[in-house]
């Protein structure tokens, strides 16, 4: 049993657990420490990732490749970049407890388990692990209605859809006599063993990851938890669980399905069309930010299925590509959405940023990138996260797909677009406040991303083509 191979995993677990300890037992206000702690508890797990050998452990439930890194390095960033985003918003509103680091840093444990998962039984464990700390964050402003009722909705449908994930995997298990993976892959090399009973279990197995990338029709959850919710902890909803919950459903229908793909493509191509549809036209009426970055992530989830859907390598880094990318120009968007506060108060609605260009441009432009980028404005990252995986979907002859894609992408750019509109060219509103260091670096380092991707592209595609070509090859 090669336990190294688990070694980040085991390493942040223990620096949860110490951590926890340190903030229980030291009796002054500790979020800072506790907080700086966790965001040095992402970085040694980021140096273990890169550095681990490759290969299987805990008797073939584990497993380190580049797939798993590449994921897991994604899902650390997107935890370290909510983390700092966390840390001054929490003390402004007062509700700065050393926990919430604690249960970030928890829950990334799971999505690593997750990533690296070779077993339905590990996927679930990671899968758990991950939901149960969310459920939480969801509900950490405990004197807002609006927080108690998202934590709820969140654990009583994701408690839905988990029970919907583990009766898909017994059925799967049930009728083909095996959890891992690997072995899955080797009975279904012949579609004749594709009993029916197993092909409705991999429909449930898709269901409960694809309610967990809040994909339609699983969506019902995402605008009220992303609106509900304290901002920080939308942010890390927005990106690191999106990641891991990914990578699952690549590696599962990549590895042990990928010799059903025509069993299962069509189902992915309409959740695809679905959530590509109703992110673009949901989120035209909103007026609060958050909700609408809700709808705009399941419009975002529906682009990066394309890849799943269509079933080869080439797919598959068109995915991974797309969510580097989503994970970044995400964070800065939230990052900006966290600068909007008047008199000490957050402000989430959009006409607040009226005439923003002429009180803060800084902000402003910082804004209008992430708006650009999110709708697909040439040489902004978001235009090649989108030509990568329209480009899968053309060569696999899914022209529909690629079709549909170009036609949504074109109704979302009118929100994105609006936003712009409002910031530069209505009559200035109130100032905000003056925002924190940690805030404009966030965004800062993310508006240079989003911004100059198409001077740098080559490490990261050719990191995803390394990662993709350990499924479907």
């Amino acid at each position: 049993m090669n336990w190294t191979i688990a070694l980040p995993e085991i390493v942040l677990a223990c620096i949860g657990m110490a951590i926890m300890v340190f903030g229980v037992l030291r009796k002054q206000d500790s979020t800072l420490l506790c907080t700086m702690f966790t965001i040095g508890g992402f970085l040694v797990a980021g140096l273990l990732v890169l550095t681990r050998v490759t290969g299987f452990g805990f008797h073939g439930q584990f497993v380190s490749d580049p797939f798993s890194a590449f994921n897991q390095i994604l899902i650390l960033c997107g935890a370290a970049l909510s983390t700092i985003l966390a840390l001054d918003w929490n003390r402004q509103q007062g509700t700065a407890r050393f926990e919430l680091p604690v249960l970030m840093l928890f829950s990334t444990v799971g999505m690593m388990i997750m990533a690296s998962a070779s077993n339905l039984m590990t996927l679930y464990l990671g899968l758990e692990l991950q939901s149960l700390a969310l459920y939480v964050l969801a509900a950490s402003s405990r004197d807002e209605l609006r927080s108690s009722e998202a934590g709820l909705k969140y654990f009583v449908l994701s408690s839905l859809a988990s029970g919907l994930l583990l009766y898909g995997i017994s059925l799967v298990y049930g009728f083909s006599g095996t959890m891992d993976l690997m072995a899955l892959k080797a009975l279904l090399v012949g579609p004749a063993n594709a009993t029916p009973g197993l092909v409705v279990g991999i429909v449930f197995v898709l269901v409960g990851l694809a309610f967990k990338v809040s994909a339609v029709p699983f969506h019902m959850w995402t605008p009220d938890v992303y609106e509900g919710a304290p901002t920080p902890v939308t942010v890390f909803f927005a990106t690191a669980p999106k990641v891991a919950a990914m990578s699952l459903l690549l590696r599962v229908m990549g590895t042990s399905f990928s010799g059903l793909v025509g069993a299962w493509q069509e189902l992915v191509v309409i959740v695809s069309i679905c959530s590509m549809i109703l992110g673009a036209l949901a989120a035209i009426g909103q007026s609060n930010i958050k909700r609408l970055m809700a709808y705009s992530s399941i419009g975002h989830m529906g682009y990066a299925l394309i890849g799943l859907a269509v079933g080869s390598a080439q797919g598959v880094r068109g995915t991974l590509v797309y969510m580097v990318i989503y994970v970044f120009m995400t964070a800065g968007t939230f990052g900006c959405i966290l600068a909007m506060r008047r008199k000490g108060q957050a402000v989430e609605k959009i006409s607040d940023l009226a005439g923003l260009a002429s009180n803060d441009p800084a902000l402003a432009l910082a804004l209008a990138v992430f708006m650009f980028s999110l709708a697909g404005i040439p040489l902004m990252s978001g235009f090649f996260a989108k030509l990568y995986i329209f480009l899968a979907a053309v060569q696999s002859g899914l022209w529909t797909l690629a079709v549909i894609g170009v036609l949504t992408s074109v109704v979302g750019a009118f929100y994105y677009i609006r936003i712009i509109k409002v910031m530069y060219f209505d009559a200035p509103a109130e100032r905000f406040d003056p925002r924190p260091a940690s805030l404009s670096l966030v965004v800062a380092a993310t508006g240079l991303f989003t911004g100059f991707f198409f001077l740098f592209p080559a490490p990261i595609v050719s990191a995803a083509q390394a990662a993709a070509s350990v499924l479907f090859h």
